[in-house]
């Protein structure tokens, strides 16, 4: 008996379909491509629950005949190519005839289609590749698709869905590609009857600042080249307005969004010293290049694709982007100040040559002679130096028999020395200036221990309990070696059992702004920012939407640093909910206490007081855990005395 038999085509239709349609945002991408290859000018996307129950597309477009209509919902049924040579000649966004079937397979569909210059169009009904209904009807011009119950025959497939929030930040993310792309065309975006997004027709870079953040336009630099092997246009962004997490990188080739990491290399190259280490700068570059010079028929989202020459044209990526950045005065350069500057007559050879430049100095000069440590020395300093003066050559020598002793007592004796408690001896009168410090020795002119005898001084261990090591580290003795602490990774285990306590018990303290930050969001991060408010308020942020993805930040932790970077900050903690939103509870919580913990725990190099290294261990080992950070990283090291041993 034989085993082997076709499949039917609604099954090969629906395992076809797990490439091409993975989410909401995929069935969007190849809706948004067909009205853009159709010739529309305007398209109106509506979401209901983020896709999952209803993706409505409209646009302007060409329409199609009702044979066509029925056609395009056939496996590998297109109009944009005839045979394989067509392949290398693309200038469409579609070609494979996949879309269409793939989406009819796993969802209900309603089409409405006319073209401008028939009276009326057609209704297509179709659910799992199976022709519901067929009939004519009046509609506008273009085309009209509903897409209901996406994988309501596939529900393994619906229960890997994520929350609404990240499928529609997904779903915004794709409309983003294809509207950076196409900026001639007008996109509105309505999400549960509210309207997202509305964008006019424009220039790339007004498309830029309608997406993106409103200031972010001032710190685009604009490059372009145009030569045989390809035409570059687009914006780079000036150093500084580089971003540690959720930079805009985007690379389009004949209006095709795509990812290329060679490409992205090359990028980074040029803002190599201009950045810090971890950032990473924003970017448009729009390639335009022969179709037959690429390859876009490499995996089925169609965002892969294979260059000739492509090291030829990364050094042309490379020096075009240099020279931008270099134009702009985006590279630093050494600039002289002159206001200062002496004038620099010029060279007058009749002129007689400057004299040689002498140096006058006082052979006489004493700095000792001018500073008095006390009062008490100033007769004897007068007296030091009468002696030494005696000393010198040219002064007067010492008289037979006499010494610097019995001048000096002699001296002392005189109408001109100090007063009856201050005269006596060199010795009794030195024991005046330092009458404070006791004579360190006993009755029998033993030394004793200075510390020891002096007044009001309290015995003290000089042993250190904690010492830090490369201004990273903190090491300390214990019964089995040596234990050497991560002071970085410790700080963050401890602030992130405070943070994520005050999420849990709704305690956070926040400190009110006088004069509230405002900070800019793109479109698809806004629906996870909204989300993650609540939490965001337990920990002690205070934030009002004010629309057009600008949030007013009217409080912030008491224990934030004050200098720290809002927008970064928010940012980075939007990354770190992104991939878990399809996660409910304690998961996003413990993601964003241990982002902001991460934020402000201390780095690697501050140094420490001893008093800060206790303060820190002693945090630390008050917690359950104090080996491992809640992301898993190695907190403590212990150096045993063997392996110890084993060094010397």
């Amino acid at each position: 008996m034989d085993i082997i038999h076709l499949l039917p085509d609604s099954v090969a239709n629906q395992i076809a379909a797990g490439e091409v349609v993975q989410r909401p945002a995929s069935v969007i991408k190849e809706l948004l491509e067909n009205s853009i290859d159709a010739g529309a000018t305007q398209i109106q996307v509506f979401l209901r629950e983020s896709g999952k129950e209803l993706i409505q597309v409209i646009d302007n477009g060409k329409g199609m005949s009702p044979t066509d209509a029925r056609m395009a919902f056939e496996r590998h049924a297109t109009s944009k190519i005839t045979q394989a040579a067509d392949l290398f000649t693309l200038h469409t966004m579609g070609f494979r005839g996949e879309a269409l079937a793939s989406i009819v397979a796993v969802a209900e569909v309603d089409m409405r289609t006319r073209r401008p210059d028939d009276e009326a169009g057609v209704l297509l009904r179709m659910a799992g590749s199976r022709l519901l209904a067929q009939e004519s009807v009046m509609c506008a011009a273009g085309t009209n698709i509903e897409v209901r119950n996406l994988f309501y025959n596939v529900p393994a497939r619906r229960n890997f869905l994520k929350s609404n929030q990240t499928e529609l930040s997904n779903v915004i993310t794709e409309l983003q590609h294809v509207a950076l792309a196409n900026p001639q065309v007008g996109f509105t975006l309505s999400h549960n009857d509210v309207q997202l997004l509305q964008l006019t027709p424009g220039s790339y870079k007004q498309r830029i600042s309608q997406l993106f953040n409103k200031n972010l336009g001032q710190q685009l630099i604009p490059v372009g080249v145009d030569n045989d092997l390809m035409q570059i246009e687009g914006f780079v962004c000036q150093p500084e307005g580089a971003r540690k997490k959720g930079a805009l990188q985007y690379f389009f080739v004949n209006d095709r969004y795509m990812r290329h990491p060679y490409f992205h290399k090359a990028v980074m190259e040029c803002y190599q010293e201009l950045i810090p280490d971890g950032s990473q700068p924003n970017y448009f570059i729009y390639l335009r290049v022969d179709p037959a010079s690429i390859d876009v028929n490499v995996h089925p989202t169609k965002t892969e694709i294979k260059f000739q020459n492509e090291t030829a044209r990364w050094h042309i990526l490379t020096a075009t982007i240099r020279e931008a950045l270099g134009k702009f005065n985006a590279v630093p350069s050494i600039d002289f100040d002159q206001a200062d500057a002496p004038e620099i007559e010029p060279y007058d050879p009749t002129k007689a040559p400057p004299s040689e430049p002498k140096v006058n100095y006082n052979g006489d000069y004493n700095p000792f002679r001018k500073t008095s440590l006390m009062s008490n020395w100033k007769s004897l300093y007068a007296d030091f130096s009468s002696e030494r003066q005696a000393e010198m050559p040219s002064q007067e020598s010492f008289a037979s028999g006499e010494t610097l002793s019995s001048r000096l007592s002699s001296r002392l004796d005189d109408t001109d020395a100090p007063s009856a408690n201050e005269s006596g001896t060199l010795t009794s009168r030195l024991s005046t200036v330092f009458d404070d410090v006791p004579n360190y020795q006993d009755e029998a002119n033993v030394p004793v221990d200075p510390m020891a005898a002096m007044p009001n001084v309290e015995h003290r261990n000089t042993f250190r309990k904690y010492l830090q090591v490369g201004g990273a580290y903190i090491a300390a003795s214990t019964k089995k070696g040596l234990l050497l602490i991560d002071q970085h990774q410790a700080h963050v285990t401890v602030l992130f059992d405070r943070y994520f306590q005050q999420i849990q018990q709704r305690q956070g303290v926040s400190q009110q702004e006088l004069f509230p930050e405002i900070v800019e969001v793109a479109p698809a991060d806004e629906p996870i920012l909204e989300n993650i408010l609540p939490q965001l308020r337990y920990l002690g942020f205070e934030l009002d939407n004010l629309g057009g993805g600008s949030f007013a930040v009217n409080g912030k932790p008491a224990s934030l640093d004050k200098g720290i970077n809002l927008q970064d900050l928010l940012l980075e903690m939007i990354e770190s909910a992104r991939d878990g939103m399809g996660n409910i509870g304690k998961d996003i919580d413990r993601k964003l206490a241990l982002r902001l913990s991460r934020t402000q725990a201390i780095p690697a190099g501050k140094i420490l007081s001893e008093e800060e290294m206790t303060q820190l261990v002693d945090a630390l080992y008050d917690l359950p855990e104090h080996t491992y950070t809640p992301d898993g990283r190695l907190i403590a090291y212990q150096l045993t005395n063997e392996e110890i041993a084993a060094r010397f």
